[in-house]
């Protein structure tokens, strides 16, 4: 099966770019939107619409497979690329792309998907990690189209896999509506929750920290409120963007000791916890987070550490695994561009013993998350992310029900 046409369309995302460095220099909130000037290169305002491309894939029986561009909420921070605009990067596939995938058989995903995710553009830099996640979302859905294939059944032939014959336990984010959307999340028994966006030491983590203690109580009594069965102990997933390592001067033993009261406060229920500090550097980041990682396993403390920001390509997937610098590993699927990163992240993460969390960003779309669906499906990550949106409900239903196809058509098979 060829492909004959490739054909590209401007969309909008499940929520927003957002300037991580000017909010964390302090920018203020007005309603919805954040008040003060962007610093980071590219961004006309702190927050800003969410943009994506559709990549279309026009087989010659007339099919159409197609994946979807898309880049983090906190673009251009954290050594992540820049923001991607629809109307800057639709001219790149056009130039650079298409010609590549017109004419192309679709008899292995791998291939093309690894030839596609190498692209350097006319300077010699690498092409967008966007435009390489979208690209090689359409080639997965091109390549099954032709097989007559689930897109996860792609991934376990080419990979030498097997399909999870259940559910991926799904971690959904709340945004800085943290308490109406727990709620959200408990009455759909959400297994993983809540994200929480501790992205602010003065506003919501307190400057010793004591803010979110508090959060994480009212978390462990709000899920003994509201569960509707004894069995339903989720996890406590709360992501601090670096604002520990801030309150507490990057000192690991203060942040462990910090650690060991977070630990009791949410007993019984399991804590992680995303992004303890971010040091702005990777290699230093990388040492930090194997000390307090290291030190939390020493001291028994029960709390485990999930790797986010300079964690980024499959390669820092695989220096921080080897390093020990995280029990978790978040692979935040668009930062890594091509989706064969993706789930050579996950494999790798199973080999070093290490939890592969499936991420991505709420800048993400309905499509990006199908498709990140099937890759977990074929890989079995601790964890993926419900996504896009910070709604909860949306991006819950994207990734729960694409599962439940999954599980269904291969159960119907049998």
């Amino acid at each position: 099966m060829k492909i004959v046409d490739v054909v590209c369309s401007k969309g909008r995302t499940g929520f927003y770019f957002d300037d991580q460095r000017a909010i964390k220099a302090g920018a203020g909130h007005d309603g919805f939107t954040y008040i003060g000037q962007p610093v980071t290169e590219g961004f006309k305002s702190v927050r800003q619409a969410g943009e994506a491309v559709s990549v279309m894939l026009v087989l010659e029986d007339g099919q159409i497979a197609y994946g979807d561009c898309a880049a983090v909420q906190y673009s251009g921070a954290g050594g992540r690329d820049p923001l991607f605009l629809a109307d800057d990067f639709i001219p790149v596939i056009e130039k650079m792309i298409k010609p590549r995938l017109v004419g192309r058989e679709l008899s292995s995903f791998r291939t093309l998907a690894e030839e596609i995710d190498s692209l350097n553009d006319d300077n010699g830099k690498r092409i967008h990690t966007a435009l390489r996640y979208g690209v090689t979302q359409a080639i997965l859905d091109g390549v099954a189209k032709a097989k007559k294939q689930l897109m996860c059944e792609v991934v376990a032939e080419e990979y030498n896999t097997t399909v999870s014959d259940k559910a991926i336990a799904i971690f959904t984010q709340s945004g800085d509506d943290r308490y109406n959307n727990v709620d959200k999340m408990i009455i759909k028994a959400a297994e993983v929750l809540p994200h929480g966006l501790i992205n602010n030491v003065k506003e919501k983590l307190g400057e010793n920290g004591e803010l979110l203690v508090k959060y994480v109580a009212w978390l462990r009594d709000r899920v003994a409120q509201l569960k509707t069965t004894g069995e339903y102990q989720p996890v406590l997933h709360i992501d601090v963007y670096g604002t520990i390592g801030q309150a507490f001067n990057n000192d690991v033993e203060r942040i462990v000791t910090y650690m060991r009261e977070l630990e009791k406060t949410a007993a019984p229920l399991k804590l992680r916890i995303e992004g303890p500090v971010d040091v702005e550097e990777r290699e230093r980041q990388i040492e930090v987070l194997a000390q307090i990682t290291s030190r939390l396993h020493e001291e028994k403390i029960n709390v485990e550490i999930v790797a986010d920001e300079w964690c980024n390509t499959l390669q820092d997937i695989k220096d921080f695994a080897d390093k020990g610098a995280g029990d978790m590993l978040q692979i935040k699927t668009p930062d890594l561009g091509g989706i064969n990163n993706t789930i050579e992240a996950v494999l790798y993460c199973h080999e070093k013993g290490v939890g592969a969390y499936q991420g991505g960003t709420c800048n993400e779309t309905n499509r990006s998350a199908e498709v990140c669906v099937h890759a977990a499906m074929a890989t079995k990550p601790v964890q993926i992310l419900a996504k896009p949106g910070m709604g909860v409900d949306e991006g819950y239903m994207i990734v729960y029900n694409e599962m439940q196809r999954i599980l269904a058509v291969r159960n119907a098979r049998k």
